[in-house]
């Protein structure tokens, strides 16, 4: 008998996927999207998981479109997949191009308030396997706990990278040592098991006081619709906008797409963010690379409602830059050593999850 790579193990991801991550229940009705840049094996494996604790799949297949969010619309059957997010129990969407801040995303999040939406965007099998199937949940849910406490907690941070990024902000307060209720942050655990937008386990993400932000990052992984980078891409950032792009043939690409949305906001930062995923691997996917151990992302473009609150800020589209090596400072304290974790109560955790 044949088997393709991961078949018995992708088995096991989608079980941990459905059973203890979504808690699905018998009769919930789930979605599942994906487009032709997506690894139908994980689809077909989800499905099936969904199936065995008799809960109802549905497959959705779309074309993939030619960018991200909403600038995804155009090729979209947005009124024909929003109807049927309005009334499902859960979606999980493993999209090669994301459709996070999508309109039907935007719909079927503001029209069903019970949906449990996970996005995988582009996850392929191995990446299934070692960043959901085979993870130490609790002991990583302790671990990126007390990271964001401690980050939550700082007034300004401090991040390098061998590649050249040298990037200073201050976190949004609103009293001394008090954080920002309106500018929360965001662990992503993996549990989808409420109402509401969740990813894949392994980052930590938030928006600082954006204007506070200055220096330079120098973005050396991969990029939103661009994938892996054939060479480094560097960014200067004043008031947390965009003021000049430098590099290579990608960098003149990268600057040209932020420019055809005609948008000054396609020039704003978004976010920042820090990648924990014990198991995952710089691969070119977006979803991965943003959880690659001891890296840092950063959004540029729409910020949603779960970064600043209550209604986020609009913009056309959103892409993320993903630094490798990275290396951290709280209030002048390292937490982080070219991707390593060296704030000396979190490394035990980060030794129990294999990444010492």
């Amino acid at each position: 008998m044949f088997f393709g790579e991961y078949e018995l193990e992708l088995g096991k991801a989608s079980s941990v996927l459905v059973r203890e991550l979504l808690k699905l229940k018998p009769g919930e009705t789930v979605v599942i999207t994906a487009d032709t840049e997506s690894d139908y094996r994980v689809v077909n494996a989800t499905a099936s998981a969904a199936f065995s604790v008799d809960a109802k799949p549905m497959v959705i297949w779309l074309a993939s479109p030619l960018g991200v969010g909403k600038a995804a619309d155009p090729m979209l059957p947005i009124k024909a997949l929003a109807g049927a997010l309005k009334e499902a129990d859960v979606w999980v969407q493993f999209n090669g191009k994301f459709l996070l801040y999508s309109t039907p995303y935007d719909i079927a999040m503001k029209k069903n308030k019970k949906l449990r939406y996970v996005s995988l965007s582009g996850l392929k099998a191995g990446a299934m396997v070692r960043c959901i199937g085979r993870v130490d949940y609790p002991t990583l849910k302790e671990f990126m706990e007390k990271i964001a406490d401690m980050t939550k907690n700082a007034k300004h941070i401090r991040i390098t990278t061998p590649a050249g990024t040298d990037i200073e902000f201050d976190n949004a307060k609103v009293e001394k040592r008090k954080p920002d209720p309106t500018h929360p942050i965001n662990v992503s655990l993996g549990y989808a098991d409420v109402p509401g937008s969740h990813m894949m386990a392994g980052q930590i993400t938030w928006a600082p006081d954006l204007e506070s932000v200055h220096g330079i990052i120098v973005i050396d992984a991969s990029i939103t619709m661009m994938g892996k980078l054939e060479e480094p891409i560097r960014m200067t950032i004043k008031t947390g906008k965009i003021v000049k792009v430098e590099g290579g043939k990608q960098a003149v690409e990268f600057e040209a797409w932020l420019k055809s949305f005609n948008h000054p906001r396609m020039f704003n930062l978004a976010h920042t963010g820090y990648g924990f995923n014990p198991g995952a691997k710089f691969t070119g996917e977006a979803g991965e690379d943003e959880r690659v151990w001891g890296g840092t992302s950063w959004g540029i473009g729409h910020i949603g409602a779960s970064l600043i609150k209550p209604n986020g800020i609009p913009a056309p589209s959103h892409i993320d830059g993903k630094c490798l090596n990275s290396s951290v400072w709280l209030d002048g304290e390292q937490i982080m050593e070219k991707g390593k974790v060296v704030e000396p109560s979190i490394v035990k955790l980060a030794k129990k999850l294999g990444k010492v």
